[in-house]
């Protein structure tokens, strides 16, 4: 028995304080009330489902079907409320550029996003989490809902019912109603009655929107508020995001953030970002990768070396590539120059990925999937089906079984439909593909390709969102020699001389950057990086190091690697004498 204290607190008759027991007394209630409706049976088999579908994953492609457990690889991710300023407006490596310096933001765990801080009022019902393409979303949902799943985390929803954007584009052209939506994906809930949804404490998870092929219209004026009621799913989700649909219910919605502004800011309770790895977790990650503890201080000793692998690192899926590149490396018998560039790390991540005897199948497709990354890069597709691949030359059966880019860089994912949908591993990879496949056609005379792509793009150049910025610097990249004699048949290889690098450094460095926004003309410091070329980077030093710097003139693109290097330095600059 309870009864009500004078300080408006509830106790028990022995005493104990039930507002510091909150969530337990809440959970308790509800459990009792859903056993009264018959819903706690289903709800335990679904949870169970849940704990069995996401207890094991993978690591980049999964077509070698091992899997291990995701609390054994999970390492950590810097998560933060609200946004920096330039989340929807600049190149996502700008990002994370920024990301590598600006760490001050009061984290949040993932477990907690739908649970208000000490200062604010109201409930959380939908959150918006944003972040870069493979910087940890969809792991961070996965650990969600396994804490979930395994009793250990937000005991307070009755069920966790995640539903991909890439799973639904299967179905985007059905009719549904919200019941049969979810029956569809988690048939344990074909054993609970439409009257009694409302009575449980739902959280959808919609992930990855940047994915989506829904047209989700918020103008719309169909109104659904009934579970049983079918409509399109544009229909449906906009209406449950809305809370016009199954009010009581929580959701969750993950995207990149160039997609993110589909859903309004009105309907939207808290918005959260995902950042990656910080320094130490970086760390953390490659020790918790490999049991060598003298393999993985190579590896971090390595990548500390270089700012750009450094940075990169904050995204996990790189660290995943920087570790099958190095682990190769430092462990094969023939020992080359450990890569220094992105563009050596991604040259070198192609040839251990694709390292195998070729067949005449490999011959003859060779360039297809560099094709299919160029082409849907210029469209701004991640997320392709058969069609696609069809329409590039690949036959799906064949190329997810001989071609060595199809099976190692190029995620194949059977869904709950048994309908394949396929990925390159992160977005930076197909970057890189579409870069080789631009000096393929160059150097095999398509001059077509080439000719089109300059002219579809060069309005596109000064973009805010630095739109095929690591492209250009994995072209510059690629024309080193060492990659191009790396990468042999694929870039279609002829020796360029030293004075034609030369010639396009020199070219770099006159680029009339004084038209050029700040990140276009940091662009072109970076290009130069890529062709090892650090004669900017050295003039800096000296100047810094002069004793007549005020009687000295800076070009562009010398004050540009200035900001730069200022930026990115470890040190903190005291003092900074603009004259």
């Amino acid at each position: 028995m309870c009864r009500k204290t004078q300080k408006q607190s509830w106790t028990t008759s022995s005493g104990v304080d039930l507002n510091r027991h909150k969530d337990v007394v809440l959970f308790s209630l509800f459990s009792c009330l859903l056993a009264d409706f018959g819903l706690q049976k289903p709800l335990d088999e679904h949870q169970v489902s849940v704990k069995r579908r996401y207890e094991n994953t993978t690591e980049g492609t999964d077509e070698t079907g091992r899997e291990t457990t995701l609390n054994r690889i999970y390492t950590e991710l810097y998560i933060t409320e609200g946004l920096r300023e330039e989340v929807n407006t600049h190149h996502e490596v700008k990002q994370l550029e920024r990301v590598s310096k600006i760490l001050h933001d009061v984290p949040i765990r993932c477990q907690d996003i739908f649970k208000a801080l000490t200062d604010q009022h109201g409930s959380i019902r939908v959150v918006l989490t944003i972040g870069v393409a493979g910087i940890g979303k969809t792991f961070s949902v996965q650990k969600f809902t396994l804490d979930w799943a395994e009793g250990l985390e937000n005991q307070d929803i009755s069920a966790v019912v995640p539903l991909s954007f890439r799973e639904m584009n299967l179905i985007i052209d059905e009719q549904h109603s919200l019941l049969t939506l979810i029956q569809r994906f988690h048939p344990t809930f074909q054993k609970i009655p439409a009257e009694q949804l409302s009575v449980c404490k739902l959280l959808f998870i919609f992930d990855g929107l940047d994915e989506s092929r829904l047209s989700l219209d918020f103008n719309s004026s169909q109104v659904v508020s009934d579970v049983t009621q079918k409509s399109s799913i544009n229909v449906l989700l906009t209406n449950l995001i809305q809370g016009r649909l199954l009010p009581s219910a929580l959701v969750w919605i993950t995207s990149r953030p160039a997609a993110a502004n589909q859903i309004p800011p009105s309907c939207v309770s808290r918005v959260t970002e995902v950042r990656g790895f910080t320094d130490s977790q970086k760390e953390e990650y490659f020790r918790r990768r490999f049991s060598d503890e003298y393999l993985s201080s190579r590896i971090i000793s390595h990548i500390k070396a270089s700012k750009s692998l450094f940075i990169m690192c904050g995204v996990p899926v790189f660290c995943w590539i920087t570790a099958v590149v190095l682990e190769h490396m430092l462990t094969a018998e023939q020992r080359g120059e450990l890569p220094k560039t992105l563009t050596d790390m991604y040259s070198h991540f192609l040839m251990v990925q694709t390292k195998r005897k070729k067949n005449k199948y490999q011959q003859k497709h060779e360039e297809n999937p560099q094709e299919l990354a160029f082409e849907h890069l210029e469209k701004g597709n991640i997320m392709f089906y058969q069609e696609d691949l069809e329409q590039c030359g690949l036959d799906v059966t064949e190329a997810s079984l001989y071609s060595g880019v199809c099976t190692k860089i190029f995620r194949r994912e059977c869904q709950i439909f048994q309908k394949p949908v396929y990925s390159f591993v992160h977005l930076s990879v197909q970057e890189f593909l579409a870069a080789v496949y631009m000096i393929h056609c160059y150097n095999n005379k398509k001059t077509e390709v080439v000719e089109n792509f300059l002219e579809d793009q060069i309005i596109n150049l000064p973009s805010k969102t630095g739109h095929l910025d690591l492209f250009v610097r994995f072209l510059h990249g690629l024309s080193v020699e060492s990659n191009q004699r790396l990468l042999g048949n694929l870039l279609g290889w002829i020796e360029n001389s030293p004075e034609t690098i030369q010639k396009a450094i020199n070219n770099l460095k006159k680029m009339n950057s004084e038209k050029m926004c700040l990140d276009r003309t940091i662009n072109i410091f970076h290009c130069l990086t890529e062709m090892r070329d650090l004669t900017v980077h050295q003039e800096i030093q000296e100047f810094l190091k002069s004793e007549n710097r005020s009687k000295k003139e800076l070009s562009v693109i010398h004050c540009t690697a200035l900001a730069y290097m200022l930026q990115m330095s470890k040190d903190v600059l005291e003092e900074l004498d603009l004259n």
